[in-house]
Parts: structure tokens; C-alpha cells; sequence
């Protein structure tokens, strides 16, 4: 039987449900009690289905490891300051989530994000635009950018590597024509500095956390009367206590240590940063469109068996070409976020953060065989190498060591992720 809006993305193994014993049925979280769910996910882990296990794991270690290291780890300041340098990379991380689903690969998306954001600056600075308008026109072409890659994969057939690779090329010399070799252009949009260095007031923060509850409550109660209703059966319900009481742990625990005043001035610094409640917004959008709707269904259909989806009715060029679309129009998003932070944009915007993008995705748990992995996992990843770049800085250890460390965590993940494959029927060769 199926279950519709169980929240669980489908997956090869749907196909052979009716075929399993009452126990596996627990199993797949659809029924059973609470220590009955904790055994089945263990089996699940065992089984190879790791999610982001590895990577929560790992960010706990590491910052256990820097927080005995360095004594300015986990300090107020510091905490705010990696969440606001983790956010570029979390965002980038979602939008190549729904490419990698596919089993695709955008390459472009770290220069998509730069170009658009010369465009967006240039507009305002040179042609004395509105920053909304000239930021419409930055989603435009961000939107333009992916229906562009979407056509040459999804209706000519070219690799999405080869695409984007001379996409990746091609928008660095268009950012050099725009703004010149050794040019730079300041952001002075209060609006958009604001993002990531300003902060909610106090009250703000436990406002965020309630809405979070409000919603997730929300949505939960909502599957289990439609679950009832469809005579489906519903998990315990201790489960949605537990992610509750989770929610209100984590949440509350993390407002309470950002609204310590960390300035080290006169004027207090106090509150969770702007970027923090969008990010969580774009967040739940993303993981809403990928658990509950067609769309997102398709995706992981379409990434799992793409020939088994079309035989089954799935338009798969179709869904292809809309990913590439989103993925470039979050892209945007993330160059948001860094001109943000960094107060300006030069001609070398979005050069390097598209590999790193990649590595969060794949860190977090998301695989390169496509699908399976979702928006919370790219998420944790680029938390996990923000933990990485922030604390090796903080140690003052060169550069060097931040690349060999970040590129061994990502052989790791890849390896755990092949492994894992092949422990659950799967196969570690692409087909």
C-alpha cells in the first residue's frame, strides 16, 4: 500500500511493498510503536540507509574537537559567525540537491550566482536602478540560466557535466567583461547587507521558534487525520512529540545562546541574524515541494529508475528541465547571501564555492547516483565544512590544510554513500 503525503521520498524499493512481512512494514515507519520505530530505523542504518547520519555525527565531533582546541569556538560571537558563513553554502547546497536527485550535476551554479549578483550591483551602481527591479531582473536571469541548461540536457541530450562545465567557463569571462580584470563594485543596498548583518530583536528569535512548532504541529496532525481518513496506519504518536520536543530543544537552545550580547563595543549585538529564519523558510518550501507535492515525486522517481518513471507516465524531460530551473534560481539566492556578507562583488564572484556546494550536498548524505538524499541533508553538510573552515581558521593553520581536510570529508562521504548503495541491493556503477 501506498502512503500519500507520508513525508517519505519513494524510492527503487516501492515497487515491492506489497512483498513484505508485517515486521518490515514497521519497518518502514508506517505503523508500530516507538521502540518499534527505533528498531527499524536501526535496521535501516545497518541495511545502508545512513541519511545524515555520518554527517551529524561528524559535526559533532568536530566541534567537540574545536571547542577543546580553540577557547574562541563556541563562544556567542563565534556561533553567530559561522551561521551567517554557512548560510551562502547552505543555500547553494539545496539548490544542487535538486540536480544531484537526478543524478545530474550543475557545475555552473557557484558563476550563476556571481554573474547575476554583477548584474544585480551594476544595474543599481552604473545604471541608478531600484534595487527590486534590478534584483527581478537577477532572479530573470537566473531563471533564464537554468531553462537554458535544462533545454541542452533534458531535450538535446548533452551531459549535464559538459553543459555546465561550459557554462562554468563561460560566465567567468562574461563577469570580466561586465566589470573589468581588478574590478570591484561595493554594496551599499542597506536591504541587502541587512541579511546577513543585522539581527531579529530578542523576542524575534522565540517568535521563529514557535512559528517552527506551530507548523511542523500543523503539518503532522494534518497526515494523520489523512492517513486515518484513507484507513492508512499512522505512526505513534510519540514520534511527533519527540521531533517537537527536538525542535523546541535545538531551536530554543540556539536563540538563547544568539541573543547573548556579543559585541565587543558600546552598541550591543544581540539576536539571531537576519539569514538564519530565510534560510529555515527556504528550507521548508523546498523540502514541502520535494516530500508532498507531484513535482518532487517525480524527481526522485525520475532519479532512482528514470526509465521505470517514464513507463509509468512521468514526463522526465520535463521534470529535468525544471530542476536545472530551480537549482539556478536558488543559485541566485546563495549570491544573495554572499554579497551580503562580503559587502561587494568583483569579477572573480561564485569561482570556487560550486565544488564546495557540491561537497556539502554529498557530505550530508545526498547521493551522486540520484535518487535519494533531501534538503536537510545538503544543509548539515555545509555546516559540517563551515565547522571545518572556521575552526581550522581559528587555529591559525594554513589554507592549505582547510582544502585537505574539506576533500578527504568529501572521499568519505562519497565512499559511505557507494557503500551503502551496494549493502542495500543497489549498485555503485552508474547505469
Amino acid at each position: 500500500m501506498s502512503a500519500p503525503n507520508s513525508g517519505t521520498p519513494p524510492t527503487e524499493s516501492t515497487t515491492a511493498l506489497a512483498a513484505l512481512s508485517t515486521e518490515q512494514l514497521i519497518g518502514s515507519g508506517q505503523e508500530g510503536g516507538l521502540l518499534d520505530q527505533v528498531r527499524a530505523w536501526v535496521q535501516r542504518v545497518r541495511g545502508g540507509d545512513m541519511g545524515a547520519l555520518p554527517a551529524v555525527a561528524g559535526f559533532i565531533v568536530l566541534s567537540i574537537l574545536f571547542t577543546i582546541l580553540s577557547p574562541y569556538f563556541f563562544t556567542e560571537r563565534n556561533f553567530a559567525n559561522l551561521l551567517t558563513q554557512a548560510a551562502t553554502l547552505v543555500m547553494l547546497g539545496m539548490a544542487l540537491v535538486f540536480v544531484l536527485l537526478l543524478g545530474e550535476i550543475d557545475l555552473s551554479a557557484g558563476v550563476t550566482a556571481g554573474l547575476t549578483m554583477v548584474i544585480f550591483v551594476v544595474l543599481i551602481a552604473v545604471v541608478n536602478l531600484n534595487w527590486i527591479l534590478a534584483l527581478a531582473i537577477a532572479f530573470l536571469t537566473g531563471i533564464a540560466i537554468g531553462t537554458f541548461i535544462g533545454f541542452f540536457v533534458a531535450k538535446v541530450g548533452i551531459p549535464s557535466f559538459v553543459v555546465t562545465l561550459g557554462l562554468f567557463l563561460g560566465f567567468q569571462g562574461l563577469e570580466l567583461i561586465i566589470i573589468g580584470a581588478g574590478g570591484l563594485y561595493r554594496v551599499e543596498t542597506p536591504e541587502i547587507l541587512a541579511i546577513q548583518n543585522s539581527t531579529l530583536p530578542t523576542w524575534g528569535g522565540w517568535v521563529m521558534v514557535a512559528v517552527m512548532l506551530a507548523i511542523s504541529a500543523t503539518m503532522s496532525f494534518i497526515d494523520r487525520a489523512r492517513r486515518t481518513r484513507a484507513e492508512v496506519p499512522n505512526r505513534t504518536i510519540a514520534l511527533v512529540w519527540a521531533k517537537l520536543i527536538a525542535i523546541a530543544v535545538l531551536g530554543g537552545g540556539v536563540v538563547l545562546i544568539l541573543n547573548q550580547n556579543r559585541g565587543t563595543g558600546f552598541k550591543a549585538i544581540e539576536g539571531v541574524p537576519i539569514v538564519v529564519p530565510i534560510t529555515l523558510a527556504i528550507l521548508w518550501i523546498g523540502t514541502f515541494v520535494l516530500d508532498r507535492t507531484k513535482f518532487g515525486r517525480y524527481i526522485y522517481a525520475v532519479g532512482g529508475n528514470a526509465e521505470a518513471a517514464r513507463r509509468s507516465g512521468v514526463k522526465v524531460a520535463m521534470i529535468r528541465w525544471c530542476a536545472f530551473i530551480v537549482c539556478s534560481s536558488l543559485a541566485v539566492v546563495s549570491g544573495l547571501f554572499s554579497i551580503s556578507k562580503v559587502g561587494s562583488v568583483d569579477a572573480a564572484a561564485g569561482r570556487e564555492i560550486v565544488l564546495s556546494g557540491v561537497a556539502a550536498a554529498v557530505v550530508g548524505g545526498v547521493s551522486l547516483f540520484g535518487g535519494r538524499g533531501r534538503l536537510i541533508h545538503a544543509a548539515i553538510g555545509a555546516l559540517v565544512i563551515a565547522v571545518i573552515t572556521n575552526g581550522l581558521g581559528l587555529l591559525n593553520l594554513p589554507a592549505g590544510v582547510n582544502y585537505a581536510v574539506t576533500g578527504g570529508v568529501l572521499i568519505l562521504a562519497a565512499t559511505i554513500d557507494a557503500v551503502s548503495r551496494k549493502r542495500a541491493g543497489g549498485s555503485i556503477l552508474r547505469t
